[in-house]
């Protein structure tokens, strides 16, 4: 697939990001820890880390690992 080479990112990036974005919201993972540099791909692990969040409505509120689940 082409690359832009202006931006640094093509589509397979950005949905890289996003899933990488979803799992480290998933593994408890803060959200200022994104690993990526450049507006746009960091948007996209961020809507990822946001979709997880929004998934688990309950996570945060308990103080162990097996509180999270399910």
């Amino acid at each position: 697939m082409p690359r832009d080479i202006k931006l640094g990112w093509d589509v397979e990036a950005l949905n890289k990001a996003y899933r990488q974005g979803y799992m480290a919201a998933s593994v408890g993972m803060e959200r200022s820890r994104c690993p990526y540099r450049g507006d746009v791909v960091i948007a996209a692990w961020e809507a990822g880390w946001e979709d997880a969040t929004a998934a688990r409505p309950n996570a945060g509120q308990g103080d162990d690992f097996l509180s999270n689940i399910a």
